[in-house]
């Protein structure tokens, strides 16, 4: 299963040169030990209401909301930084973007307008598969709501991208309006940008938001943390700064003469939160509802608090669990949401600091330091309060999938490439690039089991759109270096007898993660074995639109240097008449 990479050498004037400063690699860079913590406010996001309420009844409603270039100030000390920002206007566009909330069973409608430069803020790699526009004028974009179960052309398809005014366009690109039913379950989404390439650097310019859809028949009775102040988005990642405040993203590549800038992570030296660099938030002491989204382009986050505070949590990613789980810590991969219940009241100390301890890379890279180790900082009233809000014993249940007919089973190999240097060139999912044909097509409405075989070194959060999956168990493969070396020849794990290797130790999945998922931590030299629902999971109703249409969904690592450089897949549904001329592999 060689592969060679291909390399696209579409050189453009649109994004400027590789290079962005006369800088060189460490010169001009902010020391995070100069940047003093806890000194700014967490900020609340501007919130939208996705919805209309006409004589007391709520409507769908019409947003636009634009991305516009603008400069932003991640910390009191640190002069203001250009940035790429979500709003409904350039002065009100803020980073992360503003908190969009829905109604579950009201429609949103999002007309999503790009505004940005011709040329980017951040350095770029044309040797990687990018969107490119030939006319040279803009930055391409396009928006994915992650967890959204909506039609295709509304998913956010990343080469369904568009330039300022919509003068140009991707060749999957169909519409200016998306239209989001919010007919799934109540949860957690967030938006970001998605174009062909050019995530990484999109993402790390600004944009992502928060989407949280809203179902006050289920929610109330719950009785847990509302309201603005005390049910509070956290959108967590990590940048590094120059001195005059730009955004540092190394523009040499780890294989220069193959890819000039590509590098398969990035990792900042500071740890911004809703916008802001190390902030602190005070609070009272009674409990709090945080739904924390790690937003890093390639961080692993193992959350703790310093003086022993618990997480209970009620929902991971965009569903509620069956009932609490309590954990003196969690570990988020990069786009996996935790929505938890924390109580002040229960803290022996007036103040209290969220940090981090994941390695970078994850699971066998660096320890991480005073400055990224850091998180923010709580500063808890004296005065005990009493609260009407509770943690129920049990949230809401969703029925099982009717697993009593055999399930179409599928194996999906994550294969890293290096270069002569034993440097990372690229990274492919089944042994193919983006661009081959789809072996992927699962029936609307079934239930699938995939088989994730993870051959790299790396840990890798994957993600499928539309579909939501339950983790069943991980095994560790056995004698992983000769089932590595059939899979490199043969790319077939049935061919290779996956059975006699996959029968190492079981890692058992915590509890807190039982429930269904839209990302999942998929463990080096293991086997992650998923349970795939393509239907909405809290009712059999089928989806109101055609989930067949082109161009389909993708499937893909959610470390966005790995997505850009091929670590994603096309995943076309199709109809039951059409099962009998589809082979599942």
């Amino acid at each position: 299963m060689e592969k060679t990479l291909v390399l696209y050498f579409t050189f453009s004037a649109l994004f400027g040169a590789v290079v962005t400063s006369g800088l060189t690699e460490e010169e001009g860079l902010i020391n995070p030990t100069q940047l003093e913590k806890f000194v700014d406010e967490l900020p609340d996001m501007p919130r939208i209401q996705g919805f209309d309420v006409v004589n007391g009844v709520p409507k769908p409603k019409f947003l636009n909301i634009g991305m516009f270039m603008k400069k932003w100030k991640f910390h009191r000390d640190l002069r203001p930084t250009p940035v790429f920002a979500y709003g409904t206007s350039k002065h009100t566009a803020s980073v992360p973007g503003p908190t969009i909330e829905a109604l579950h069973g009201i429609d949103t409608y999002v007309t999503w307008q790009n505004h940005l430069p011709s040329k980017h803020i951040l350095p770029w790699d044309p040797t990687i598969l990018t969107a490119v526009p030939s006319t040279k004028k803009g930055i391409p974009t396009v928006v994915h709501l992650h967890g959204a179960i909506d039609e295709p052309a509304s998913d956010g398809n990343p080469n369904s991208w568009f330039t300022v005014g919509f003068e140009e366009k991707g060749p999957t690109w169909s519409r200016k309006t998306y239209h989001y039913r919010n007919l799934q379950q109540p949860g957690n989404l967030w938006y970001h940008d998605h174009a062909m390439g050019l995530t990484r650097v999109n993402l790390l310019a600004g944009l992502n938001g928060a989407y949280i859809i809203r179902d006050h028949d289920l929610e109330a009775p719950l009785q847990l943390p509302s309201g603005d102040e005390f049910d509070r988005p956290l959108i967590v990642f990590d940048r590094s700064f120059r001195t005059d405040g730009t955004i540092y993203m190394n523009s040499t590549g780890n294989n220069p003469s193959i890819h000039p800038q590509w590098r398969p992570e990035y990792f900042g030296d500071t740890i911004i939160v809703n916008g802001k660099v190390w902030p602190r938030m005070t609070v009272r002491r009674r409990k709090y509802r945080f739904r924390i989204l790690n937003a890093c382009n390639a961080r692993y986050l193992r959350l703790f608090f310093t003086n022993g505070l618990a997480f209970t949590h009620v929902a991971s990613d965009s569903a509620y669990l069956e009932e609490p789980v309590m954990t003196n810590d969690t570990l988020l991969a990069p786009s996996e949401i935790a929505d938890v219940v924390i109580d002040f009241s229960k803290s022996k100390t007036d103040f209290a600091i969220l940090a981090n301890d994941a390695r970078y890379p994850y699971p066998s890279g660096h320890p991480v330091s005073e400055a990224n180790g850091k998180i923010m900082k709580f500063i808890i009233q004296k005065n005990q309060e009493s609260e009407s809000w509770r943690v129920p014993s049990k949230l809401i249940k969703y029925p099982s999938p009717d697993l009593s007919s055999g399930l179409d089973t599928r194996y999906i190999a994550m294969y890293q490439y290096i270069s002569d240097i034993n440097k990372s060139t690229h990274f492919y999912i089944n042994g193919k690039s983006y661009e081959e044909a789809v072996t992927e097509s699962p029936v609307v409405g079934s239930t699938e089991v995939w088989n994730v075989i993870n051959l790299t070194p790396d840990n890798h959060p994957f993600h499928i759109h539309l579909g939501l999956f339950a983790v069943l168990d991980q095994t560790e493969l056995v004698e992983r270096v000769e089932f590595k070396t059939c899979m490199i020849k043969l790319n077939d794990a049935i061919e290779c007898h996956i059975s006699n290797y996959a029968r190492g130790k079981k890692i058992e999945v915590p509890a807190h993660e039982k429930g269904w998922k839209n990302v999942y931590k998929i463990l080096p030299g293991y086997v992650t074995k998923i349970l795939v629902r393509f239907a909405y999971i809290h009712s059999n109703v089928p989806y109101p639109f055609d989930a067949t249409e082109e161009p389909g969904y993708v499937y893909h690592c959610h470390i966005l240097g790995h997505e850009d450089n091929e670590m994603m897949r096309p995943l076309k549904l199709i109809n039951k008449v059409e099962r009998n001329n589809i082979d599942v592999i």
